[in-house]
């Protein structure tokens, strides 16, 4: 069966915007960019909220990253050849191709998804991993701990209990630390 992972960029204090609504912060280096790259790669389908949706369908368009550095320009290739599912109530219409909207979130039609996706399933938004989370659906957490305090705003996790495995680590030059982390059985 494919994984569900969820990846978020966060404070060191654990919010993925802070009290404003703001992630400049977060936004990550080419070295950092291309070890993300490398992560989503075998991604087969985004799993948004509307939110999020809003802010990645910047990918689609190779124009928004034609004057970037080559990692910036490779990861809008990798998100645009991705399904991506938007869970919205209210969005009408999509901005990209290989993107459908569902009205509610349904665990049910998850897991069947991770049983039928041609790979793993990205859930972005910390909200809807949030759900997820809740559903027992997530099968790893990719963290990107920023070097920086925002002290208020949007936990990147919800307030659950959770054992968690540590399965891999890495450093990056920028002060960033990436943890990733296996749900324990």
């Amino acid at each position: 069966m494919n994984k569900l992972v969820y990846s978020a960029l966060a404070s060191l204090d654990g919010y993925v915007e802070d009290a404003d609504g703001a992630f400049d912060w977060a936004a990550p280096d080419e070295e950092v960019h291309a070890f993300v790259n490398e992560l989503e790669r075998p991604i087969a389908t985004h799993l948004y909220g509307r939110r999020m949706y809003e802010t990645m369908a910047y990918w689609e368009s190779p124009a928004n990253t034609a004057g970037e550095p080559a990692v910036v320009q490779e990861y809008g290739k990798i998100w645009r050849v991705a399904d991506k599912v938007v869970y919205s109530r209210s969005l009408e219409t999509v901005s990209s191709t290989r993107t459908r909207i569902e009205r509610e979130f349904d665990p049910a039609a998850v897991r069947r998804l991770k049983e039928t996706a041609s790979g793993d399933l990205g859930i972005g938004g910390a909200e809807l991993a949030a759900q997820a989370i809740a559903a027992g659906l997530v099968d790893e957490y990719q963290l990107f701990l920023v070097p920086v305090v925002v002290g208020a705003g949007k936990r990147a996790l919800p307030d659950v209990r959770l054992s968690l495995e540590l399965l891999d680590e890495r450093r990056f030059g920028n002060g960033t630390v990436y943890l990733r982390y296996g749900a324990s059985s």
